[in-house]
């Protein structure tokens, strides 16, 4: 699923929902970021049964190392859906792939 969402991300196919706008301005993540993290990512979560529809969670680098968490639909869609973006902290991951308990 990965892959097709970086193809998705690769031909400009995504829109951000008004959270994820939202988020990526109070948080100071940049469009380009957000690229970048989607095209080195991987899934860490998935939400099949999410209740705005399936989702997944992707973990991925900015060129300059910035962990950038997010949360887009499955591919399925016309138009990856973000659903919100965020920096994850490191006290509440592990090697911000992982949940602390």
């Amino acid at each position: 699923m990965i892959l097709e969402i970086q193809k998705k991300v690769a031909k400009d196919e995504f829109e951000f929902s008004k959270h994820a706008t939202d988020q990526s301005i109070l948080r100071d993540i940049h469009v380009d970021e957000i690229r970048q993290a989607f095209l080195n990512g991987e899934i860490i979560e998935d939400y099949p049964n999410d209740k705005y529809g399936p989702s997944c969670l992707i973990m991925g680098y900015t060129v300059d190392k910035r962990p950038i968490h997010i949360q887009c639909s499955y591919p399925s869609r016309i138009l990856l859906k973000i659903i919100t973006v965020y920096e994850p902290n490191s006290k509440e991951w592990i090697d911000y792939k992982i949940r602390r308990r």
